[in-house]
């Protein structure tokens, strides 16, 4: 019996050994997955942070570097939540056994929260005795402070505007303030809400269905007429406020153009419409105008659309080298023709899909099927935007300068190069083809260069570009126009928000006050509510308070 029991004593010894070497081994395989996550996770976030300081050194011109940036943000949002879910997996473990210490993962340093947010002190009951001896003779020290940030749900409210009535004891008279202007007709929407209702289904690309639902599930029922409605009411009541705004793009002498698909409701289906942007920015010469954008909406992509855009309109046009651009360049033209100024982005595009080695990759080609030609043709239209990296913000003539000592023997030397290049190709070759773009047809190289003359000109389009990325992004939320004055509506409504955001403010709140302001304003001072000068005013009046 003495050695069954010993026998006993000494399996459960092993036993339990073997399990504590189980749970050692299950806390450490918890610590190194947790340590793995963590690592992936650090990588990407350093990842993402050279990303954005290369697009920054580099600008916004490099192909693919907006989207490869937004997909590795993505990528580290679930590397980090993948991080946070085995941190907590290895602390439970190790919370189970006392050899093997809870992995810790260093976390980035949060930010302060700001100071402008409002406290809301939240005492936790002091205790009344010691917690050791039990005594009562307790007193403060100190306080220790944790701070959490909460949001509030949406406050919504009724706001009754009394009119008080009063009679004269003498003549019997009814006297009474007059009913004060309202932003839209039946004033029952305030400025704010329609704010909201503008700005987030054209700044934020929100549906009117999908906004009306959520404002039922917060207690209110707005139906999409009735919100439609306010649209429709609003576009009217802003429409002095666009008309400044395009007399300020059209007076500019120089101009960025540039036009995006938009899908517009067809019988059977939808169709391919377009939205139209002209972008007047001196910002890269120090010109003191303010920024602003002018769209336009269309069925079609017909070329009567530029030149009705652009009616009585003479100057500079940077562009792409569509085909319907050409009638505002002819001869003939009243006032008088515009001038083509080309974009080297677009040039760039085609040599850049042809020697783009990821691409490749990801299209299931082999790396080594690209271009050697497309390759050093971007490697040298990449040392223009390099120049022009270090003459932005600066004034024209300074620009003209540094343009004709340092860019334009490059351009010239790419000018031989192109030729030599494609005199030895097929003229069905691709790289042929996107040299071709450039020298297609007559005047088309001069439309290039052109920026080597004019300190004011940019090298490229993107300014068009960037006022144009927003709505790529929303046809995916909104999917399509539904009818041609819908369109015409976004375009509309795209005018004032870029042009707001383009003045760094927030069209949301600009167009509240301007909705609140616009009723009481007389003509003369309707000036005063264009975005630059809101700003300005807005300045001033947070530094004088």
């Amino acid at each position: 019996m003495d050695d069954a029991a010993s026998e006993i004593a000494r399996l459960r010894a092993a036993l339990a050994a073997s399990e504590a070497r189980a749970a050692s081994a299950e806390a450490d395989l918890a610590q190194v997955r947790a340590i793995v996550t963590t690592s992936e996770a650090m990588i990407r976030h350093l990842k993402l942070e050279i990303a954005k300081m290369r697009r920054e050194q580099y600008g916004q011109s490099s192909e693919r570097r907006a989207r490869l940036i937004d997909q590795m943000e993505l990528q580290l949002e679930e590397l980090e939540a993948d991080a946070t879910e085995d941190e907590i997996a290895a602390e439970r473990v190790a919370a189970k056994i006392t050899v093997v210490s809870a992995f810790e993962r260093r976390r980035p340093a949060r930010k302060p929260f700001p100071d402008h947010l409002p406290r809301e002190r939240l005492v936790i009951e002091a205790p009344s005795a010691c917690a050791c001896c039990g005594s009562a003779r307790i007193v403060k020290m100190g306080e220790d402070i944790t701070e959490t940030l909460e949001i509030i749900p949406r406050q919504w409210k009724v706001i009754q505007t009394v009119r008080e009535k009063f009679t004269c004891r003498d003549c019997e008279k009814i006297s009474q303030p007059p009913a004060p202007f309202h932003p839209t007709p039946r004033g029952w929407a305030g400025p704010n809400l329609l704010a909201t209702i503008l700005f987030e289904k054209f700044g934020q690309h929100q549906p009117l269905n999908r906004q009306a639902e959520r404002y039922a599930r917060e207690g209110v029922d707005l139906s999409l007429s009735t919100l439609a409605d306010q649209v429709g009411a609003c576009t009217t009541a802003l429409q002095p406020i666009h008309e400044l705004i395009r007399a300020h793009v059209l007076a500019a002498e120089r101009l960025h153009g540039d036009d995006t698909t938009v899908p517009l409701l067809a019988r059977g289906g939808t169709k391919q419409a377009r939205l139209w942007t002209y972008v007047r920015d001196d910002r890269p010469f120090a010109g003191g105008a303010p920024p602003a954008a002018l769209f336009y909406f269309s069925p079609d992509r017909e070329k009567t659309h530029p030149n009705t855009h652009l009616t009585g309109w003479s100057g500079t046009l940077q562009a792409d080298a569509y085909g319907g651009y050409n009638d505002l360049y002819r001869a003939g033209r009243g006032p008088a023709p515009i001038i083509s100024a080309l974009c080297w982005s677009h040039a760039r595009r085609k040599f850049f899909e042809l020697a783009d080695i990821a691409g490749n990759v990801r299209k299931g080609k082999p790396a080594h099927e690209i271009s050697p030609v497309a390759l050093e043709a971007v490697a040298r239209i990449d040392a223009l935007f390099e120049i022009e990296r270090g003459i932005n913000g600066k004034s024209a003539e300074e620009r003209l300068v540094s343009r004709r000592q340092h860019a334009r023997p490059l351009v010239e030397e790419l000018h031989d190069w192109l030729m030599v290049q494609r005199y030895q190709m097929s003229k069905h070759n691709p790289v042929a083809k996107a040299i071709n773009y450039m020298f297609e047809k007559d005047g088309r190289w001069k439309a290039f260069t052109r920026f080597l003359d004019d300190g004011r000109l940019c090298i490229s389009n993107n300014a068009a570009e960037r006022a144009l990325r927003g709505i790529a992004l929303g046809r995916k939320a909104w999917l399509f126009a539904g009818s041609q004055r819908g369109g015409e509506r976004a375009a509309f409504m795209y005018s004032l928000i870029v042009t707001a955001k383009m003045n760094d403010i927030d069209p949301q709140a600009w167009l509240a006050d301007v909705l609140a302001r616009m009723p009481g304003i007389v003509v003369s001072r309707l000036p005063e509510l264009l975005p630059w000068n809101w700003a300005a005013a807005g300045s001033a009046r947070q530094n004088a308070a």
